[in-house]
């Protein structure tokens, strides 16, 4: 397989919308792998994201193991520790949580995962990730510790994701969080995406076409759902491609 971040690169100059679904293993019934997966091979989506805040160890390697089975869509990792770690992925967003000021998941748990990813083939992808205040008390500001930045404080927000691309980061993800009430601002991805020279993932709250069609037209490159849209069956028909 060719470089995954390569390829979201060349696809983000082609001007294409790229869409990621994310699979918590902690939430995901592992027998529903076979037709959930179909189902997103018949969509838009280009990638699937697989992690999540709180998850058992073992329960990633199971569940991507099991989801390379049934699809040729690249497997991206997108841990919330280093016990989600697994070869049977194919690259990993290597996150630092801009957004904090835990020294633990500014670089702390890095540190810890490098032991594991040098005994990998993944592809690894500095990430900058930001978590932006969304209307209620998501997993990762319990497990992270820190708060989410304020939406009403555009500026930093924007500052921030900047100093992490200076700071070598090849990716900035603006999260609302799982389960959010509000989705990232147009105001704030616009403001964001208009001092980047690198790709911008948005995801969090982001449940219906219209907030899709909102982050894509705000600038975003790449757009994370949930596996929410399992359940919606309008909203994953206009996900499906026409053939």
């Amino acid at each position: 397989m060719n470089s995954i971040y390569t390829n979201i690169k060349e696809l983000v100059v082609q001007d294409q919308r790229l869409l990621a679904v994310l699979i918590d293993p902690d939430k995901f019934q592992i027998e529903n792998t076979s037709g959930f997966i179909a189902k997103v091979n018949t969509s838009i989506a280009t990638h699937i994201f697989v992690g999540g805040s709180i998850v058992g160890d073992l329960a990633t390697h199971v569940l991507v193991s099991e989801i390379k089975k049934h699809t040729k869509l690249p497997v991206v990792l997108f841990p919330g520790d280093v016990t989600q770690i697994t070869n049977k992925a194919d690259a990993i967003l290597f996150l630092s949580l801009l957004s904090g000021r835990n020294p633990e998941y500014l670089i702390g748990k890095h540190v810890k995962a490098v032991s594991k990813l040098a005994d990998t083939n993944l592809e690894v992808i500095p990430t900058g990730y930001l978590l932006i205040e969304s209307g209620k008390q998501t997993a990762v500001e319990k497990v992270t510790k820190t708060i989410p930045m304020s939406r009403v404080n555009v500026k930093c927000i924007v500052n921030t994701a900047k100093a992490g691309e200076l700071l070598g980061m090849k990716l900035i993800y603006l999260e609302a969080g799982s389960g959010a009430k509000e989705a990232v601002t147009k105001d704030i991805i616009t403001k964001v995406k208009n001092e980047l020279s690198i790709p911008l993932i948005v995801g969090g709250g982001i449940k219906n076409i219209n907030q899709l069609e909102m982050a894509y037209n705000s600038g975003a490159d790449l757009v994370v759902i949930g596996t929410a849209f399992e359940n919606d069956e309008s909203f994953f028909k206009e996900l499906t491609v026409e053939k």
